[in-house]
């Protein structure tokens, strides 16, 4: 007998800072109808696992995809797709045999393609092709504490606002990003906040404020390919960039031929199992 109760296997991920707990829901079989709930307890700081967001992996009826994820903010809110856990989810489910080094899965997005590169020097990376940008447009006036400002937005999945800056290390985000997530321009579904500064036509550096998780995080995926989408269609940038995160770590976005493709860092930090009864789990299963 378990002395501890009723647990689950998991892993932990991070893309370039962004990290999230994994379920393989081929064993855990939990129901959408509280993956909302699992996803808010489970990224709990100190009472749960925490992390940026979670996402369960589970196989897929339709023949053209190999597997289809649901993904979850930490609040519990459903998001369509997410850069940086696309592809922790590719590395993890090759990794685990659940599809080979090149894939394609779903999302609420649409299919993502997926491939873990195995050779030369990008090897242990993933590059992701993301589902077509939609509702770009560039020099949004808009007016934030009375005062004008440019925006720009795209869709990479998620909706994003660009802001181009000067000194993009020196930004008060925490005040700032609330103010453009919440923007009645945006709504009524809100959008994430991209702060750039380019450093010349290959290099930018950028931090990002996310929604469902209500704050700055290391890295955002689909928010550095909008940043990309904005700042190459401005003129700013040529089709492949790379861009810097708040973590340090370097995210590349390729443009080719109208599609969009993400490359960048995954990796497994951890895996271990999680006891359901203290987080309050065990009648959701």
């Amino acid at each position: 007998m378990n002395i501890f109760g009723t647990s689950i296997p998991f892993y932990k991920m991070q893309g370039c800072g962004n990290d999230f707990v994994v379920i393989d829901n081929r064993e855990a079989k939990v129901g959408q109808e509280v993956m909302d709930m699992w996803a808010q307890k489970l990224c709990a700081r100190a009472f749960g696992i925490s992390a940026d967001g979670v996402f369960f992996l589970e196989e897929s009826d339709d023949p053209s995809l190999d597997y289809r994820w649901h993904f979850y903010n930490s609040d519990g809110s459903r998001a369509e797709m997410c850069g940086n856990a696309s592809r922790c989810a590719g590395k993890l489910a090759h990794a685990i045999g659940l599809a080979p080094a090149e894939h394609v899965f779903g999302t609420d997005a649409g299919p993502i393609k997926a491939q873990v590169l195995v050779h030369g020097p990008d090897a242990g990376r993933v590059k992701v092709q993301l589902t077509p940008p939609k509702g770009l447009k560039t020099n949004i006036k808009l007016e934030v504490d009375g005062e004008p400002l440019t925006v720009h937005f795209a869709d990479s999945g998620v909706p994003h606002c660009v802001v181009f800056v000067d000194d993009v290390e020196s930004l008060d985000i925490m005040n700032l990003g609330p103010k453009l997530r919440y923007h009645e321009s945006f709504a009524p579904a809100g959008t994430n906040v991209n702060f750039a500064q380019v450093k010349d036509e290959n290099t930018l550096l950028l931090r990002t404020y996310e929604r469902g998780v209500e704050a700055e995080t290391y890295a955002c995926g689909t928010g550095a390919a909008a940043t990309q989408l904005v700042a190459n269609s401005l003129g700013l940038t040529e089709s492949r960039a790379d861009l810097t995160t708040t973590g340090g770590e370097v995210l590349t976005v390729f443009l080719e031929d109208g599609n969009v493709f993400l490359q960048g860092a995954a990796e497994l930090t951890f895996k271990g199992e999680v006891y359901l009864g203290p987080l309050g789990l065990i009648e959701a299963l």
